[in-house]
């Protein structure tokens, strides 16, 4: 029934806290722009599989011409992003209209591998839903105003992408109405009443954020490409 697959990449970024012109995704490492790495471990997962890329719409253009420049043309489709993270994944989501496994990944999460993405496509098929988690290796506290308290680190996991689900359980969480809470897909699903199941994720999978965050990306691809 599920045996379609189908990865919604966010690429949404703008570049600010990179301190960079040109948005994260577009940045290179080993010579080659983050959001194709991220696409290649895609593609090593599952030959069969379906790729949106949603961007913002003033980097349409750009991400066709980058696309096309290196031969990244097959089984990949290009959607405007919205306003919020929500609404990016949402106009994502239209291009969905097959019973699928659908995969949400942060285009700038490109050192995830392909193993991780079959561990979360096979939990999807047997629970609706895999969301990768790593555990918690610093002490987390919680702050309120000028109040602060610590939190038992072995309950806390930290949350990654691909967020995998069934595609009827993700497309009618996003029929809901928008709220502040919705951060990730999870949040989404679990409003609307349904279950999320964690799955192992990867502690190289890091989101490229900031300049520290490119130099770790640069070390460990150096390293798998040696």
């Amino acid at each position: 029934m599920y045996s379609k697959k189908i990865a919604i990449i966010v690429a949404g970024g703008t570049g600010q806290r990179m301190g960079s012109v040109i948005p994260k995704q577009f940045l290179e490492i080993q010579g080659k722009a983050i959001l194709l790495h991220t696409i290649d471990q895609f593609t090593a997962a599952f030959s069969d599989i379906e790729l949106v890329i949603v961007l913002p719409a003033t980097y349409i253009e750009e991400g066709k011409t980058l696309l096309q420049k290196n031969g990244y043309t097959n089984h990949i489709q290009l959607v405007e992003g919205g306003d919020t993270r929500f609404q990016s994944v949402k106009n994502g989501l239209a291009k969905v209209t097959e019973s699928s496994i659908v995969f949400v990944h942060d285009a700038v999460r490109c050192l995830l591998t392909p193993a991780l993405i079959q561990r979360c496509y096979q939990q999807a098929l047997e629970k609706g839903s895999a969301i990768p988690a790593v555990s918690a290796t610093d002490s987390v506290r919680i702050v309120n105003g000028e109040h602060n308290s610590v939190l038992d680190r072995e309950n806390v996991m930290l949350i990654q992408t691909p967020q995998t689900f069934q595609s009827t359980i993700l497309l009618e969480a996003f029929k809901q109405p928008y709220t502040s809470i919705f951060t990730d897909e999870a949040n989404v699903v679990e409003a609307n009443g349904g279950k999320v199941y964690l799955v192992d994720g990867e502690f190289e999978n890091i989101k490229i954020t900031r300049p520290l965050d490119l130099a770790i990306a640069e070390h460990i691809l150096a390293k798998r490409f040696s």
